[in-house]
């Protein structure tokens, strides 16, 4: 796996976010690689579509912030790499595929959670993210904590 020199990481910051980080860090162990930890948070307004007569700035602003403090700390648990973060607005499988290409990414890894039926149907970010990607895209199966 010589060939993927600048990864893209992309985490929702769930519990779960961890075993990909882990993931990434036995993959990768003792290579030299680039790796950017990119989180996309939606903005609040799409999720709301205007019902809320209010200004959502503010709550979006400390989402982001947590989210970069968050990101920070799993920078810190890959730190052999050379690790960037970023926390980018928009839609997640859209921007990830942005990110990718303005960046010569080589490889995308994602967290799956291998969902069937109508849950598949209806779309997850990690099937958005492969069938776009113009680069390899590394699904991790992510395990349920029994």
């Amino acid at each position: 796996m010589s060939y993927y020199n600048h990864v893209l990481v992309g985490l929702d910051l769930s519990p779960e976010s961890q075993q990909v980080v882990d993931h990434v860090k036995h993959l990768f162990e003792g290579k030299d690689k680039k790796i950017s930890l990119v989180h996309v948070q939606e903005p609040l307004s799409f999720a709301y579509g205007g019902d809320i007569p209010m200004d959502l700035s503010e709550i979006q602003n400390q989402l982001e912030t947590q989210a970069k403090a968050r990101l920070e700390d799993f920078k810190g648990q890959l730190s052999e790499f050379r690790v960037d973060s970023h926390v980018i607005i928009g839609q997640p499988a859209h921007e990830m595929h942005r990110f990718a290409r303005e960046n010569a990414i080589d490889l995308i890894v994602v967290g799956t959670h291998g969902r069937h039926g109508l849950a598949l149907i209806f779309g997850s970010t990690a099937n958005g993210i492969l069938h776009g990607a113009t680069c390899d895209v590394l699904a991790v199966r992510i395990k349920d904590e029994d």
